[in-house]
């Protein structure tokens, strides 16, 4: 008995100082990955993919903005607001991976002004040696892009299961938010709205929590307690959906004509009709208005 109340003591500790050591080690390998670029998403790769245009349309980006007035829950930051605020970056990249659209500089505008005005200011006296400088015009956008995280849902649906026996247990918990966003073409010539795209992505968090309490012996008892949480990055579903967004405005706008592929034939692609179903369920017909590529 003594034997086995000293084995049950020793099995005890070294349980406890696994654990201890666990909870005090170097964090999981890939937490300490080097800098990298960001991995491309599935729409990310069908924008890549898509059928190139007749035409590249040059387009202005303003400005995206989180107009959902959501802050992430206290006692994280009462200021800190719950989606990213660079959407208007993740916007622009999604526009030029997809091959479809040229984007310019307005958000910082007045940055590109005051360069152009100091270039203009060196040409007064050049020197003599020194070749012309030459600022070429302005390129005018033919659309505007516009929208903004319109909705930002925290925790939509919430759940979670466990289970003891004896003194053996697991227990889970999940959580589901969804965040919303809304895209827009308008047309300089008159203000027209070509195209409105509303996109959702979920952002998915879960919890396990394995535990062990358990008696070794008469008077030993050990606990064990260890636990894995994982929250999906919100700028990653905000990026998917702004992408999915313009996914679906490229292929709206050649629905109605806005513009045009360079082959037509390649609108019966499966790329170019998965996003055709999930607004028809009848292939789309393209558009013979006027096209406004440039």
């Amino acid at each position: 008995m003594i034997r086995r109340a000293l084995f049950n003591t020793t099995l005890a500790a070294a349980i406890i100082g696994l654990a201890a050591g666990c909870a005090v080690s170097h964090p999981p390998a890939e937490s300490r990955s080097n800098a990298q670029l960001a991995a491309p998403t599935a729409f990310t790769k069908d924008l890549v993919n898509f059928p190139k245009p007749k035409g590249k349309i040059t387009a202005a980006v303003y400005g995206f903005r989180d107009q959902s007035g959501q802050y992430k829950s206290a006692p994280d930051s009462s200021f800190s607001t719950a989606v990213t605020q660079g959407g208007s970056a993740l916007l622009i990249k999604a526009m030029r991976d997809s091959g479809w659209f040229v984007p310019v500089e307005r958000e910082n505008l007045q940055n590109l002004l005051t360069e152009r005005k100091i270039v203009r200011a060196l040409e007064v006296t050049p020197p003599k040696d020194a070749p012309p400088i030459v600022i070429p015009q302005l390129i005018a956008a033919s659309i505007i892009v516009e929208g903004g995280v319109i909705a930002f849902e925290s925790n939509v649906r919430t759940g979670g299961a466990g289970a003891r026996f004896l003194g053996i247990g697991l227990a889970t918990q999940y959580r589901v938010d969804q965040v919303t966003v809304n895209l827009r073409t308008v047309d300089i010539r008159g203000g027209q709205i070509l195209q409105s795209i509303s996109t959702t992505k979920t952002i998915y968090s879960y919890e396990i929590n394995p535990s062990v309490f358990k008696f070794v012996s008469y008077k030993n008892l050990v606990e064990v307690e260890a636990g894995l949480t994982q929250n999906e990055p919100a700028q990653m579903c905000v990026r998917e959906a702004i992408e999915a967004a313009v996914a679906h405005l490229i292929v709206q706008g050649v629905g109605d004509g806005s513009w045009q592929l360079a082959n037509a034939a390649e609108a019966s692609l499966p790329i170019f009709q998965k996003y055709v179903r999930e607004n028809t369920d009848q292939p789309m017909s393209v558009g013979s208005a006027a096209p406004r590529n440039m």
